[in-house]
């Protein structure tokens, strides 16, 4: 919602509202003067607005300060528990929820071969690479995959076979392309 500010004199519904406090002004404001302890406003090139404009700004103005008093009423109704309620909500801080790091299979997609290596992923971190590139046709480089996964003690079965599977596709799917992208 934009703030706006209106004068009471400009608002009838405005006019006999009470002050909350009043504005502090301080002393090296061009508002007020040594002599006298009243603050006087100085308008330095204040552009008019067009009579329509002001009063639709008033009736906004007048609508939203009667759904503002509303709303603190509904408010002190309400009790105390129900505003620290709201506070507290409006407080919360989200943890994100720890991630396990993953492991991947990057390629590099070329018109005569193709290239799989293997990254272990981190969450907040980045990529770690695991393996070297192993290319395709030139090795065997699903068997050298195999090897390396085979290797990695921590990585379980499951994980291996699923990587192995990716890697599975990708290979016959590059083979099925010809080594070009385009369909």
């Amino acid at each position: 919602m934009l703030a706006m500010s209106v004068h009471p004199a400009a608002t009838p519904a405005l006019a006999s509202r009470a002050r909350i406090s009043r504005p502090k002004l301080s002393a090296a404001s061009p508002c007020t003067t040594s002599s006298s302890s009243t603050p006087r406003l100085v308008h330095l090139g204040s552009r008019r607005l067009p009579l329509r404009s002001l009063r639709g700004l008033a009736a906004a103005a007048a609508s939203g300060a009667v759904e503002a008093e509303e709303g603190e009423e509904e408010k002190q109704v309400g009790g105390g528990d129900a505003s620290a309620g709201e506070e507290a909500q409006e407080y919360k801080v989200k943890v994100p929820e720890r991630q396990d790091p993953m492991l991947v299979l990057k390629f590099i997609w070329m018109e005569k071969n193709i290239g799989i290596a293997l990254d272990q992923l981190v969450p907040g971190y980045g990529s770690i690479p695991l393996s070297p590139y192993y290319f395709w046709p030139r090795k065997d480089a699903w068997e050298e995959l195999r090897a390396k996964l085979e290797e990695k003690e921590w990585i379980s079965q499951k994980q291996m076979i699923i990587l192995l599977n990716q890697a599975t596709d990708i290979i016959n799917l590059w083979q099925q392309g010809g080594g070009s992208l385009s369909t």
